[in-house]
């Protein structure tokens, strides 16, 4: 801790290959971490989240804030899943706090918006987070200190570590073995950490970004070679839980799981019209589709996100603006994902 920076995305060329069409994801700046200092101590109640419920990478901190029990001690702002448009007075493409705004996929205000509650500002843009520490940054999600009102950090693979290292300090509920051991330590582990950081970068590549590079690149062969790295991924995914295993890494829950959902997640309903990843379904894979209802179904895990969120904010600002409405078969999600039965050859 923190995340080794060798796994981020490579930076070199940085302009001109978004020009030429490439989705480069930036690094994020704000890297401190809870419990190693006394600048920012291990202690409930004192931590707050600002997250979008469309974007998976805040979706991997809603589900360690969940499945860690830490509903209670770390408080949570939800923005709105569209950013600005251009009439707005401070700007286009800014992630905002806007709990009145109206749906187009609904025709109405979604339930889940807050407005913004950590500061005493009320800001109505993260990019004002930002300001206050002069950072020209603008990204979902922010782990914000209420008492120095300083931001901690905005790198979510972090953010999900520190949180798992630091549960019960932080005030978890869960007692006991009820609460998950995302990244055990000690000696003992030490071959588990190993596969787990390697999964990890492994998934990231094809999976979480490689999913974006896909959707959101606009070189054919940007995208074909990103397509062909997630289904390749996948099926080594579903090889892998074909042993009978219920988690990627044997019998216990770990991060490599919960990184990974929310990618698997947005699948069926979202990514494989909006990254064009029509490769096939989730449910086309049956171990994996049993993996994928298997921990929707642990506890925590349905409240983290949105489906919802996810179709408003991937095609309520893209495109035409027009939000699908399925898909409904074999069943609409994300009823799906209670039912594991559905998976292909099952």
């Amino acid at each position: 801790m923190p995340i080794d920076p060798s796994k981020e995305e490579d930076q070199s060329d940085l302009q001109q290959r978004r020009a030429q069409g490439e989705f480069v994801r930036g690094v994020s700046g704000f890297r401190h971490v809870i419990g190693q200092s006394e600048e920012f101590p291990a202690e409930p109640h004192r931590y707050h989240l600002h997250v979008a419920l469309n974007c998976p990478w805040c979706h991997r901190v809603t589900l360690a804030r969940n499945v860690l029990g830490l509903q209670n001690s770390i408080t949570i702002d939800v923005a709105f899943p569209n950013r600005t448009d251009a009439d707005d007075p401070q700007g286009e493409n800014l992630w905002q706090f806007a709990p009145d705004k109206i749906a187009s996929a609904t025709g109405a205000p979604l339930p889940e918006c807050t407005h913004e509650t950590a500061t005493p500002h009320g800001v109505r843009l993260v990019r004002d987070l930002y300001e206050a520490e002069g950072s020209n940054e603008r990204s979902v999600p922010v782990l914000f200190d209420k008492k120095t009102q300083r931001i901690v950090s905005n790198e979510s693979a972090e953010i999900v570590r520190m949180l798992g290292q630091q549960a019960r300090a932080l005030g978890s509920t869960l007692k006991g073995a009820e609460l998950p051991d995302l990244y055990p330590a000690g000696p003992d582990n030490a071959d588990l950490r190993a596969e787990i950081d390697a999964l990890n970068s492994a998934i990231y590549t094809a999976i979480n970004n490689g999913s974006y590079k896909a959707g959101f690149s606009s070189q054919q062969d940007v995208y074909a070679q990103a397509f062909a790295a997630y289904f390749d991924m996948l099926d080594q995914l579903e090889t892998r839980l074909g042993d009978g295993r219920p988690y990627l890494t044997g019998a216990t829950f770990t991060e490599v799981d919960l990184r990974l959902f929310p990618t698997l997640y947005r699948h069926d309903p979202i990514y494989y019209i909006r990254m064009k990843l029509n490769g096939a379904r989730i449910v086309d894979y049956p171990h994996l589709w049993r993996w994928l209802c298997r921990v929707h179904a642990l506890p925590g895990v349905a409240d983290s996100g949105s489906l919802l969120h996810c179709r408003q904010g991937y095609f309520g600002r893209s495109w035409n603006g027009v939000v699908p409405i399925g898909p409904l078969k074999p069943m609409p999600y994300p009823d799906a994902y209670d039912h594991p039965n559905l998976a292909a050859g099952t």
